[in-house]
């Protein structure tokens, strides 16, 4: 342990708690009802949190604080400023949206909920105890319940969000026995000792596997696996827009962090028990997304079922980490023996190829809800499929955005979707899954149907009403940033070395296994 209390190293969080608060003083002084001057203060705000990350980060500013509770390492600032422009990025595409429907008439809560829910992904990504895992998980998720209920006077969403609070707080009281059940088996909060006692083969055998079960379980409802995903179409089609993107970009990769963590850092000395269980998640996610996406003609409630089977893909990343077939025939020594030796380098690649697939994930998620609430009036909500006809009639530019992310969606090359998915089936393939790969490949088919019909709507259909034909209420700045968003897309997936390397790079900074 570096050091017991170093404030340099978490200046981030402290900066951005510092400036939520300001948020809220600051907008107490606005007199306009549209909040223009706090949506400035708070993209200042996020800016000055992601400078202080990048600062550190060009120092190599690493270390343990506050008693082994906070760790800063190569992962966390590179989530963390990725973090940071994700939000920046969902606020600057919702303002207008939220402005229309009175979503900051009453105050700058929206702001300063964003704000408080950023900080809680910031401490779930530099958690080096379980106490600081749950503190950030709870932090960010009450933040997100109050923002799927912004809209009071709005029925869908005051019940997308009471759904989204019940099963939230069910998944947080799994999550919390399964981590004070790992604590009775080592006696153990700190990840670094948690593993250590497993190393040794000093923890109780029973009570640390079916901790690990219902830590599982309430990762998977973090990350909306299925069967742990029942709330996740509710809540992407009942709260408003700019809410559905603040749930559903930058906390992905909060929870894929607190993931890596917890399981290949903390339980990696038992991965032949929770592998199977990853497997078995990743199957169902890739089964249940694509197959009852399939059905859907509301377009946010098919992008969630969506996001349920690119899940799917993460997990199958995180259980390629580890070879199943060399612990089932030389157990669990040979396993640990296989990864210090020739296969640490397939890890890290399995272990990097998840991370960049979250990426990849949340830069063509804001792509394609930036569209949808770009397309959003006063009165109007793009909702529907059936309101994208003919939207390249109306809005090229458009049209081609939402082309770009439903093919990188699809894995259509050259899209960096596609390059996301290789490099993950390459991880599969490389430890002797090859069922398993061909089953993702063939499920990924069956996805490619539903994008698919969506560019077709966009591209070849018929318009059905008048809506899209209204101007645009787009600023220079959001259209700018909605084209970087989506030649991001396209030049990741020509390039993709770039973002690749440095993935695997803070993989192996970072995780000891």
């Amino acid at each position: 342990m570096q050091n017991s209390f170093d404030i340099a190293l978490a200046l981030p969080e402290i900066l951005l708690l510092i400036l939520a608060a300001g948020v809220l003083v600051f907008d107490s002084f606005s007199k306009s009802e549209a909040r223009h001057s706090t949506f400035a203060f708070s993209q200042f705000s996020l800016i000055v949190v992601g400078l202080a990350v990048a600062w550190q980060w060009y120092n190599d500013l690493y270390g343990v604080t506050f008693s082994g509770l906070y760790v800063v390492d190569a992962m966390s600032h590179f989530l963390k400023l990725l973090s940071c422009i994700a939000v920046g990025v969902t606020l600057l595409y919702g303002r207008q949206y939220a402005e229309n429907r009175q979503m900051v008439e009453r105050g700058g809560e929206l702001y300063s909920l964003t704000m408080l829910a950023l900080l809680g992904q910031l401490l779930m990504i530099s958690a080096g105890n379980l106490i600081m895992v749950f503190l950030g998980v709870e932090l960010m998720s009450f933040a997100l319940y109050a923002l799927v209920a912004i809209r009071r006077e709005h029925t869908q969403s005051v019940e997308a969000a009471m759904k989204y609070f019940i099963l939230g707080a069910l998944s947080s009281g799994v999550l919390l026995y399964g981590m004070s059940m790992i604590y009775g088996a080592t006696g153990h909060l700190d990840l670094e000792q948690i593993a250590a006692v497993i190393n040794a083969g000093e923890a109780g055998r029973l009570a640390l596997v079916f901790g690990v079960v219902f830590v599982v379980s309430g990762l998977a409802f973090k990350l909306t696996a299925a069967p742990f995903h029942m709330w996740t179409p509710d809540v992407y089609q009942g709260a408003p827009t700019t809410v559905t993107l603040i749930i559903a970009a930058a906390p992905k990769l909060a929870a894929v962090a607190i993931t890596l963590r917890l399981l290949t850092e903390a339980l990696h000395g038992i991965a032949l028990d929770w592998q199977p269980m990853l497997l078995l998640l990743a199957v169902l996610s890739l089964a249940v997304g694509n197959f009852t996406a399939l059905v859907q003609t509301n377009f946010k409630r098919m992008l969630a079922y969506s996001t349920i089977s690119h899940m799917g893909f993460i997990f199958l990343g995180l259980m390629a980490g580890v070879s199943a077939e060399v612990g089932a025939a030389e157990g669990l020594a040979g396993l640990i023996r296989q990864l210090i030796g020739a296969d640490v380098a397939m890890a890290h690649f399995a272990y990097g190829s998840a991370l960049f697939y979250a990426v990849i994930y949340v830069l063509t998620t804001l792509a394609t809800f930036g569209i949808i609430l770009v397309l959003s009036r006063k009165g109007f909500e793009c909702e529907e499929i059936a309101d994208l006809k003919g939207l390249n009639a109306r809005h090229p530019f458009l049209a081609l955005l939402l082309l770009l992310a439903m093919f990188s969606l699809a894995g259509i090359p050259p899209m960096a979707g596609f390059y996301a998915k290789l490099s993950i089936l390459q991880a599969v393939v490389g430890v002797g899954h090859i069922g398993i790969a061909v089953l993702a490949v063939l499920l990924s088919l069956v996805g490619a149907f539903y994008y698919i019909r969506v560019v077709k709507a966009a591209y070849f259909d018929q318009p059905e009403n008048d809506q899209l034909d209204q101007p645009l209420q787009i600023g220079v700045v959001a259209k700018t940033v909605l084209a970087i968003n989506g030649l991001l897309i396209l030049v990741l997936g020509i390039l993709p070395s770039g973002l690749m390397e440095t993935s695997m790079r803070v993989i192996q900074e970072s995780l000891r296994f």
